[in-house]
């Protein structure tokens, strides 16, 4: 891979009739002249609208983007991008769906920018935040300036910026995809989320490849049933969004994805089952595994400094796709030992206490069994996990998370996490109803979390582990209304440093 990049030109401003053509044959110009209209940018929020730009008159769950539009022309909207011709001194470009056609329309403006980057994508339940870290450390690896979209941050060219949500709003994808191209990143990582496919968010983005890490029980709230979950993601397997899907196929739903989907398919297992790749000769200790990963084009011994074989897994899919876009396997394996961490995920909290305390994101039953199950595998001490649910999510979760808690763990703390609109103790009620049916099991409820944290702590002897799971890299917490500072990471340190 080159070493040095040449930074593309800014995006010019484009006619109006060329956002009209990437709207598909279904988009009308309000008048025969309104084509020649030059555009600099696209924005669906009335608030980000300056001299030039086309406002995507967007409706959503709260408001309308129709009603917005007078505000949007006042502040030097150029053009307006609907589904009903309104009343108003700008050209207009008509489209069945104006959610549908933003990414497009936004594409064209800035020029296509996913064509011009090495774009990995990666989608699944759990994983998604690791494996993109880890690719994009690849990336670098391999002589990429790289960038990296996704739940705990943005970064470009190695600057970061605070993410919003795990896939942007259309608009904002490209924005930011141009902005990339323009900093001379050369390759990048991106977390897609099943949200952002349903919502066309990633529509016009343009992927080397895509990876499917797993499917499990998440987002209900949204999805009417896993079967729509699951054909979510399979979305992203289309040659509209990429030539190749790498596919773990240990999980149910990838080997189901693997002969489903619409593209070239790398399988990849983990467990050394046949496949395109796979993972053989692990050795796991507390702060990682080695492993052989067996490609198509070789062997390669890697060491990946995050424990866990689903993190085995996680790196193995990463290697799979650097193999499928061509980079090096040494490479590869040399990117996977550089990545020393991600925020939240297994990570280490050491105040000097004698035992260890790990703080991860896992929020779903699957990703909770699987932290626990891999803290069992390298620790002889007991296993002390905190753990809550969130509020207006998927409520069919919660007495499934309150029973991992207590089968897998020597001592569970069941406790809050982001009630948001919901009273804290329903939701707490419902994860006691699933541990309580777990017989002989040591579990209490704790709703302050802080309190139970300090719990957890004080239960810990030498040699164990405390898990506090569930909130991860967050540093709020979500309450009916207001949101308090609230860090994990921080709360540990300070109660441990509170008892030395």
């Amino acid at each position: 891979m080159p070493s040095t990049v040449t930074t593309s030109a800014p995006a010019v401003p484009i006619p109006l009739r060329d956002v009209a053509t990437a709207c598909g044959p279904r988009a009308d110009l309000s008048s025969a002249d309104a084509g020649t209209t030059l555009v600099t940018d696209v924005t669906h929020d009335s608030r980000q609208v300056t001299a030039g730009m086309l406002f995507a008159c967007r409706p959503g769950q709260r408001s309308d983007g129709h009603d917005h539009a007078p505000a949007a022309v006042g502040a030097g909207a150029a053009a307006l991008l609907v589904e009903r011709f309104l009343d108003l001194p700008v050209p207009q470009v008509r489209v069945p769906s104006v959610a549908q056609v933003m990414g497009p329309a936004a594409a064209a403006v800035h020029n296509d920018p996913s064509s011009e980057l090495l774009l990995l994508g990666v989608t699944g339940t759990n994983g998604k935040t690791t494996t993109a870290y880890l690719l994009e450390s690849v990336l670098a690896a391999a002589g990429h300036v790289t960038g990296l979209v996704g739940t705990i941050e943005t970064r470009v060219a190695g600057t970061p910026i605070p993410g919003v949500r795990t896939t942007p709003e259309a608009t904002d994808l490209q924005r930011l995809l141009r902005r990339m191209r323009d900093a001379g990143v050369t390759g990048a990582a991106m977390e897609v989320s099943s949200h952002g496919l349903s919502l066309g968010r990633v529509r016009a983005t343009r992927f080397r490849a895509a990876v499917f890490t797993n499917l499990s029980l998440e987002h209900l709230d949204f999805h009417a049933d896993m079967e729509d979950y699951f054909a979510a993601k399979r979305s992203l397997f289309d040659a509209a969004y990429t030539p190749v899907g790498i596919v773990n196929t240990d999980d149910p739903y990838g080997e189901r994805l693997a002969s489903e989907a619409a593209v070239e398919v790398v399988r990849v297992s983990a467990r050394g089952v046949p496949a395109h790749a796979r993972a053989t000769a692990v050795e796991a200790d507390a702060e990682g595994s080695v492993f052989t990963a067996r490609l198509r084009t070789g062997s390669v011994r890697v060491r990946v400094e995050l424990p866990g074989m689903f993190n085995v897994a996680n790196a193995l899919l990463a290697v799979a796709a650097a193999d499928a876009v061509g980079i090096q396997p040494d490479a590869a394996a040399a990117g996977i030992a550089a990545c020393r961490g991600v925020p939240g995920r297994m990570e280490r909290v050491d105040a000097g206490q004698p035992f260890t305390v790990l703080v991860d994101y896992a929020h779903t039953p699957e990703a909770l069994a699987n932290v626990l199950r891999s803290v069992r595998e390298v620790s002889s001490g007991r296993i002390v996990v905190v753990i809550g649910c969130g509020g207006d999510r998927d409520p069919g979760k919660r007495p499934l998370m309150g029973r991992v808690a207590a089968e897998l763990s020597d001592a569970a703390v069941l406790t809050s996490d982001n009630p948001r609109s919901e009273d804290p103790q329903a939701i707490l009620d419902a994860m006691i109803a699933g541990a309580a049916e777990v017989p002989g099991a040591r579990w209490r409820a704790e709703l302050d979390r802080r309190a139970a944290i300090g719990l957890a702590l004080d239960t810990a002897q030498p040699g164990d582990v405390v898990v506090v799971a569930g909130k991860g890299h967050e540093a709020t917490q979500e309450l009916r209304d207001r949101v308090v500072p609230f860090d994990d990471r921080a709360i540990v340190r300070e109660l441990l440093g509170a008892a030395a």
